[in-house]
């Protein structure tokens, strides 16, 4: 009896993981360049002395779906949508390189070049930062122009170039903060061939529509567990009841 109700209690746990991966989609349909998390279910045997008898059900999420979102030309020259696979290099609040896909960049009263969250936007030697300048944008190549002020329009000047990578032939991973890593802790190559398309966003890749239906059926799959624990409380009285029989 004690092993039907830990299988339940254990797939009760799995609902509620895929649950708050379902809702954390959700609370991001609308956030530029948001990765829709993917989680999965899998049986975990406890292992010990003797064999195998009980089992665990384990469900987390185990990657990002990385199928790209719709892009929407907003005319912005700071807004960039990366094409294909690349990402851009950001500076994560512990330090660390990080990559993203979310590219409404913005320039704050420092000059610092950041994402429409505040994580400094790496460049070829670091966080980019802009000097004063009458106008500044962004080419295919991710490299950035600016007019000095007071200067000739007609002749920009290139101040730096947006670190664009490609995770192709390497292992990262999406973490809690929205960001994806090099597993090892590592950093990236730069692309030399990545793109951007500038004056324009990539909304997020989550499926409202999908995301519902996966929320119901969650939620019936943790009804179902509450029922299998009825059943076995059920099975053991009757059990009990029986051992109280005279004779």
């Amino acid at each position: 009896m004690d092993r039907l109700v830990n299988t339940a209690l254990t797939a009760m746990r799995g609902a509620m993981a895929r649950q708050a991966s379902i809702a954390n989609n959700l609370a991001n349909a609308n956030t530029v360049g948001f990765r829709a998390e993917i989680a999965n279910a899998e049986t975990r045997w406890i292992k010990g002395d003797t064999f195998d008898t009980r089992a665990q059900a384990s469900e987390q999420v185990i990657a990002a779906d990385m199928a790209q979102g719709a892009v929407t030309e907003t005319g912005n020259p700071l807004d960039v949508a990366m094409n294909g696979d690349a990402l851009l290099a950001v500076q994560a609040p512990d330090g660390q390189e990080a990559y993203t896909r979310r590219g409404d960049l913005k320039v704050n009263d420092s000059g610092l070049l950041t994402t429409g969250d505040g994580l400094a936007v790496l460049g070829q030697g670091g966080p980019i930062t802009l000097p004063q300048m009458d106008s500044v944008s962004i080419a295919q190549d991710g490299s950035i122009w600016g007019v000095p002020q007071g200067g000739d329009p007609a002749n920009p000047q290139q101040v730096d170039k947006l670190k664009l990578v490609n995770a192709a032939g390497s292992s990262i991973a999406k973490g809690t903060d929205g960001l994806f890593r090099e597993v090892n802790g590592g950093a990236l190559p730069e692309d030399p061939i990545a793109t951007v398309t500038s004056g324009s966003l990539e909304g997020s890749n989550v499926n409202a529509t999908a995301a519902l239906v996966q929320m119901i059926e969650a939620s019936r799959a943790w009804e179902t567990q509450i029922k299998m624990i009825d059943t076995a409380k059920q099975m053991d009285d009757g059990g009990a009841s029986l051992m109280k029989l005279d004779g």
